[in-house]
């Protein structure tokens, strides 16, 4: 890759994926199950945040305890993979990838979903092709979204961290793409509201379109 060239790093739940209906349905079925009551997509949005048991301790006003964090987490993705299956990717999304990949430059995927579940889905809704690389996560580490950047980066050889955009539906995207010197631009599809994705300070974007045209005039 020149020294010039540009790079998006794209992220997968709620930005690619369409999946915020299956987030909000398996967040309900887990909810119920754990005996709380249901929340709004709106509300959910207020309060989602990472790590996710401070999502939980704005519910519950209280930090769960191990054993609860075990068990709403569980639940949480017994229930997610049931109904992820139905989800689409976002209106677009594959056109823009295909027009990406076609105009020469170079995008690859990153999640925190695990690699082995990833990779199936990447390829069942036909775009694993468009990019140069593809990592889910393999291990609990607990560095996060930034640590994971950081190894991502680091295995595409000679892209430089300043001609990288990285596009999410979360601060958390913003704030990897912030400790490995990226830009970021966030995605009001996913799992945060607008405000609060506005209060992250990076370029905040209603469709994916608009996300790759702004990510072209960051670099």
């Amino acid at each position: 890759m020149g020294k010039h060239a540009k790079h998006l790093v794209w992220d997968w739940n709620g930005t690619l994926l369409d999946d915020i209906g299956a987030v909000i349905g398996a967040t309900n079925a887990a909810f119920a199950e754990l005996g709380l009551e249901p929340i709004t997509l709106e509300r959910y949005r207020e309060l989602y945040t990472v790590p996710v048991p401070k999502f939980y301790e704005r519910l519950m006003g209280r930090l769960p305890t191990e054993e609860e964090w075990l068990l709403m987490d569980g639940a949480f993705h017994r229930h997610y993979w049931v109904q992820a299956e139905g989800a689409q990717l976002t209106a677009g999304a594959a056109e823009l990838l295909a027009a990406r990949q076609a105009s020469g430059f170079t995008q690859s995927l990153l999640s925190l979903a695990p690699h082995d579940d990833l990779i199936p889905l990447v390829r069942q809704h036909g775009i694993a092709e468009r990019f140069v690389r593809v990592d889910g996560r393999t291990d609990r580490s607990p560095d996060g979204k930034s640590g994971h950047m950081v190894r991502h980066l680091a295995a595409l050889e000679g892209v430089p961290a300043e001609r990288v955009v990285v596009i999410g539906d979360a601060a958390d995207d913003a704030v990897a793409a912030a400790h490995v010197g990226a830009k970021a631009v966030l995605y009001t599809g996913g799992s945060h509201s607008r405000a609060s994705l506005e209060r992250v300070g990076v370029p905040v974007v209603d469709t994916l379109a608009e996300a790759v045209a702004v990510a072209d005039e960051l670099v």
